[in-house]
């Protein structure tokens, strides 16, 4: 085995391990709130926002570590949003501003 194809298979061990670590989270959206105010994840990490709500909900992040807007959907969807750096993530509601969370990812 040549240098090069001993370093391939470490990269490629090392990609395929943190891959196979990555975790799913569920955060619902039930009666006008998050169902976690704060969540604790790691870097490649996944959260799951599930609208269990009978009206629709909006989830986005301004945060610089992770800017998104999952834009609306209704009552039984849920939309995704994997965390692939360390930081604090505000996540908010565009149609209920009461509703806040934070995510920290590790």
């Amino acid at each position: 085995m040549n240098s090069y194809t001993k370093t391939f298979f470490c990269v490629s061990a090392l990609f395929f391990a943190s891959v196979a670590t990555a975790e799913e989270y569920e955060v619902a959206q039930k009666n006008k709130a998050f169902s976690v105010e704060e969540l604790n994840i790691k870097a490649g990490d996944t959260v799951k926002f599930t609208n269990q709500d009978d009206f629709f909900h909006n989830v986005f992040s301004l945060s610089d570590l992770k800017t998104f807007d999952l834009g609306s959907y209704p009552k039984g969807e849920f939309k995704s949003v994997t965390f692939d750096k360390a930081g604090t993530v505000e996540v908010e509601c565009a149609i209920h501003p009461s509703m806040l969370m934070t995510i920290n990812v590790e």
